[in-house]
């Protein structure tokens, strides 16, 4: 395939035959499918642990390039180009995060003869710092935060530059974004402890531990503006994305147009973001982001030299394909939109699935993917890196898939994205979809109040917010009851008594008991003699109701109450039935009798928590204790970190450690005891 390109000589340059991905999960299959519509041959790499993953499975070749960890793997850039040597690429696509803007790898690739599909390593090293960048906005008159961006990296200078700045304030980590290496520190006593920890999640995500500190904008908004460049010094913007919804600095939901800003403040915003990038001559697809406070003023905040994670929503709004624009620039050929060209027309909305658990302080969930069932309809586009069978492990980011939507208007894509959340189906670990269909049907995000700080100002954080109606919940126990005594008349020849399990029975009345949240559910199921496949069905002491059903392919099942009736997919597992329900994940445990070892323990009074676990697979980064030391309540005992984030094991009470189990730098199951009190 060969496009014509103008260029300085005017001459026809080749686009690329074949392209490797340095990269994994979504962003690595949303990479292929713009290279096969090109006709452009891709090439994977993997971990071990990604060795079936679906990018592997859906690239034209695979090669492994190491153990799990990132650091073994993705993060090796002399593998990766050794790599790509052997498999005859003329480029490679770093997609986001990894080597997507790691300087060093750019010059490698250069020095290789590979082209690197994104910004030259100066515009990159210039921007991709954030100190750097904010003095180069500066320089174009572009508004920055006030803060402190000075090379001396000294504590007591730093914290000497905080007191000046007065609190509250931000801790960030000048090489890198996602919210790694950032704290919020709201008073002089914490500063100390919340710089080491940013120091610490910055060298381990970036390789630089180097910050600097900024103001602490009140009830900000948060507006990038994305940018194309090419070689010949063209350079556009294409609109603004609004990312204000955040928990721990990561973008949670993402939309465009942004409700906060009139056409005049757009454009203004627009320009500078052009202006800045000019001044950095910078060339591909980048992100400007800015901050707005409470009067419409805004200020730079930092530039991502790569693809955004947020970039379909703009695809969607200016029927562009950033991906294929960032091929065609890296080629050689000159950037073939004008800026007067483009009018965005509609509105997208991106929400972001996330392997993490809403009810236990959105802590990482790692397993095996039972079952993944996207959404789909008008104006509903998955970029999903998963499939059925995949494993989400403690090695990389836990997002799942992303979920965008696109309608004339906002009020439209927000009615398509509840009904996009309602008809998602993940089974095998634990998501935020409870969370992302919270937000979604809050008035406060209906009429656009969408600052930063709009999941704590709703209570939206708060264990139990999330527990969703209770008719989701009771039609969740009457699909897994009918399920699973369908099941158990199958397996024992249409007579289920021969072993009843968790059921009981009395005459014709059939019961089993689930529970959920702690609480138990007890469901009856009489047959109805005037229907086949009905049931007069009871939860607890609620009133009977007829219920009929029918089973559908990818463990669906239809409930018929009258003339209504309604899809639940219910998967049963061997001590529990998991339930999809309205798009509410619903996890009922099965009761059966006690054993007698937990009777004995029952009586001895072991209710004391003496065995610390952790509680997902991760990695000890920090261990603050010792064997015999004497511990105060809430006092830090160690470190962990998994998914890319920081979690901390506090002790439960006052008391003494009688054994700390592992050290920095060991590697642990979910479950696995870590330290030992007394």
């Amino acid at each position: 395939m060969e496009h014509l390109t103008p260029g300085a000589q005017g001459h026809k340059r080749p686009v690329f035959k074949k392209i490797l991905i340095a990269n994994r999960g979504e962003i690595a299959v949303r990479i292929m499918a713009t290279c096969r519509e090109m006709g452009i041959a891709t090439v994977a790499v993997h971990s071990e642990a990604d060795r079936t993953a679906r990018h592997v499975r859906e690239a034209d070749e695979a090669y492994e390039i190491g153990p799990a960890p990132a650091t073994q793997s993705y993060l090796r850039g002399e593998r990766i180009i050794e790599i790509a040597r052997q498999s005859g690429v003329e480029a490679i696509h770093p997609g986001y995060g990894f080597l997507s803007e790691n300087t060093t790898f750019v010059e490698a690739c250069e020095a290789a003869g590979l082209v690197f599909i994104g910004p030259p390593a100066t515009a990159m090293r210039l921007m991709g710092a954030k100190i750097a960048a904010k003095q180069l906005a500066m320089s174009v008159n572009a508004p920055t935060i006030p803060g402190y961006s000075g090379a001396n990296q000294d504590d007591a200078i730093l914290l000497q530059e905080a007191l000046k700045m007065s609190f509250p304030l931000l801790i960030k980590a000048s090489a890198g974004g996602g919210g790694k290496g950032m704290r919020e520190v709201h008073a002089e006593r914490e500063f100390l402890e919340q710089l080491a920890g940013a120091r610490r999640e910055a060298l381990a995500a970036f390789g630089d531990a180097t910050v600097f500190l900024e103001r602490l904008l009140l009830r900000p908004r948060h507006i990038e503006i994305q940018i194309l460049g090419d070689q010949y010094g063209r350079l556009i913007h294409l609109g603004e994305r609004e990312c204000s919804i955040q928990r721990r600095h990561q973008k949670i939901i993402e939309e465009s147009p942004s409700v906060a800003l009139t056409p005049e403040l757009r454009a203004e915003m627009g320009a500078t973001a052009v202006r800045i990038a000019q001044a950095a001559g910078y060339v591909n697809a980048g992100t400007l982001e800015f901050m707005l406070d409470t009067d419409r003023r805004f200020y730079f905040l930092e530039m991502n030299t790569r693809l955004q994670v947020e970039h379909p929503v703009t695809e969607l709004v200016t029927g562009q394909d950033l991906v294929r624009h960032q091929i065609l620039i890296a080629s050689g050929e000159p950037l073939a939109l004008r800026q007067e060209e483009l009018s965005p027309r509609g509105h997208a909305i991106e929400v972001r699935l996330y392997a993490e658990d809403p009810e236990q302080d959105f802590l990482p969930s790692t397993g095996t993917v039972a079952q993944f069932r996207a959404p789909g309809g008008p104006g509903i586009r998955v970029d999903s890196g998963i499939a059925n069978g995949d494993e989400i492990s403690q090695f990389y980011d836990p997002m799942l898939a992303k979920l965008i939507v696109y309608g004339a208007t906002r009020d439209t894509a927000i009615d398509r994205l509840r009904g996009a959340l309602a008809s998602t189906v993940v089974f095998g670990v634990t998501t935020n979809l409870g969370l992302l269909q919270a937000i979604a049907a809050h008035p406060a995000y209906a009429e656009g109040q969408t600052a930063t700080s709009f999941l704590e100002e709703h209570g939206l954080l708060e264990p139990g917010k999330l527990s969703g109606d209770s008719n989701a919940l009771m039609e969740a126990l009457y699909a897994a009851a009918l399920l699973e005594f369908t099941m158990l008349t199958a397996s024992h020849e249409r007579n289920p008594w021969r072993a009843l399990g968790p059921w009981r029975m009395a005459g014709e009345v059939r019961g089993i008991t689930y529970i959920y949240q702690q609480k138990r559910y007890h469901v009856t199921l009489v047959p109805a003699t005037d229907l086949a496949e009905a049931w007069h069905m009871r939860i607890n002491e609620q009133p009977s109701e007829q219920i009929s059903y029918m089973s559908g392919p990818e463990n669906l099942i239809v409930l018929r109450r009258g003339q209504q009736q309604r899809g639940l997919y219910v998967l049963r597992q061997a001590n529990a039935t998991l339930v999809s329900a309205q798009g509410q994940f619903i996890h009922l445990a099965r009761q059966r009798p006690p054993s007698v070892e937990h009777s004995a323990r029952a009586s001895l009074g072991e209710n004391t928590q003496k065995a610390l676990t952790a509680p997902m697979a991760g990695t000890i980064v920090k261990v603050q204790v010792q064997d015999g030391q004497a511990v105060e309540q809430r006092q830090v005992l160690l470190i962990l970190t998994a998914m890319k984030m920081e979690h901390t094991i506090a002790a439960p009470y006052a008391g003494k450690v009688r054994h700390v189990h592992y050290k920095e730098g060991d590697v642990v199951k979910g479950g696995a005891v870590l330290v030992e009190m007394e």
